[in-house]
């Protein structure tokens, strides 16, 4: 187990003596746009520049420029907005109304909604395989939790038994890399379970029993970084050797309460949203090595595809972006120089 370093420099009072601690020199802020919809729910970027957030209390999407920060539309859509992921043109987003939950499809050329899957039971998750062929949902019914699968290109919906038993619930799902294998994280009265399925027989394969409740699940090089929170213990991202099924390490982001994550495409920084800033755990070292604060509390984030970008969402409906390019050659400097490397140099204002 590792316990997670503090974040910037800091000052011993008894003796004086500042602590040096390594940080990544290479963030920082580029510019920032207030969306003005309410809080931000989830946000995801897509490969040409757009950027699609949810104003949950607006019961909308925005569409921003990823490059400028512009809003170029508001979308309306049936429900609450939570959750979004994108592939190529279009945008699925999860809706939740009184009468139903659903994923509505938005095109990101037209920007409208071109369809809309009304799903049984509650949506909590929302997930796409790589190649943007197939949307999953996780979804909680009475005892009972299963994921529905939208096939985007066939335009018809099945179904994945996940799992029973009391008060159990869908915290997270995710797909690997290689759209083999689908991940959902279950929490109930026993604790919090990540069951790995075929996606194409859409059987269980395992469970790994992890805990605390599941937040968030990202994807490295055959290794999963499970995102944990709870009160007794606080934010933890727990290590999962995906050939075995073993957790084979965990980091203590110390107290607080850690909801998303996001990992860089080069796979070196995740990215993990934390109560009052975003917290930059380096998963080579598994060391937290930075900390990204903004103007009001953050409750998402997401990277470009070229990993040169980092954008914080908040729930006073802002979008921050900050450059974070350079991680690889930091590494190597972290692991080879004798010196201490400095503190983050001051981010630039807008």
């Amino acid at each position: 187990m590792k316990m997670a370093k503090f974040l910037m420099p800091k000052s011993t009072p008894a003796s004086g003596v500042t602590e040096e601690v390594h940080v990544d020199p290479d963030i920082a802020r580029m510019g920032a746009v207030a969306v003005q919809r309410g809080p931000i729910g989830d946000i995801a970027v897509a490969g040409d520049g757009a950027m699609v957030v949810t104003n949950y209390g607006d019961d909308s999407v925005s569409l921003l420029n990823a490059d400028t920060l512009a809003v170029d539309a508001v979308i309306a859509v049936p429900g609450e907005p939570c959750a979004a992921v994108v592939s190529r043109d279009r945008a699925f987003v999860s809706t939740s109304s009184a009468d139903y939950d659903a994923v509505s499809v938005i095109d990101l050329d037209t920007k409208t909604v071109i369809a809309t899957y009304s799903l049984a039971f509650s949506v909590t998750a929302l997930a796409i395989s790589p190649d943007g062929k197939r949307v999953y949902a996780g979804r909680t019914g009475d005892g009972s939790v299963d994921v529905a699968v939208i096939d985007t290109t066939a335009e018809r919906v099945g179904t994945i038994d996940i799992a029973t038993g009391a008060g159990i619930g869908v915290d997270a799902v995710e797909v690997d890399p290689r759209g083999k294998r689908l991940y959902v994280a279950t929490t109930d009265a026993s604790g919090s379970s990540l069951a790995v399925v075929d996606a194409e027989t859409a059987r269980v394969e395992r469970t790994v029993s992890v805990g605390a409740p599941i937040r968030d699940i990202a994807f490295a090089d055959g290794t999963a970084y499970v995102l944990t929170s709870d009160r007794a213990r606080g934010g933890v991202v727990n290590v999962v050797d995906l050939s075995t099924g073993q957790i084979t390490d965990t980091v203590d982001l110390g107290v607080g309460a850690p909801t998303q994550m996001a990992l860089s495409p080069d796979k070196t920084r995740a990215y993990i949203v934390d109560y009052d800033h975003v917290a930059v755990l380096c998963t080579l070292s598994l060391e937290v090595v930075n900390a990204v604060t903004v103007d009001a509390r953050p409750s998402c984030v997401a990277v470009d595809s070229d990993g040169g970008r980092l954008y914080v969402a908040d729930y006073a409906s802002g979008v921050t972006a900050f450059s974070v390019e350079s991680t690889m050659p930091l590494l190597y400097s972290q692991f080879m120089a004798t010196d201490p490397i400095s503190a983050l140099p001051e981010l630039a204002t807008t």
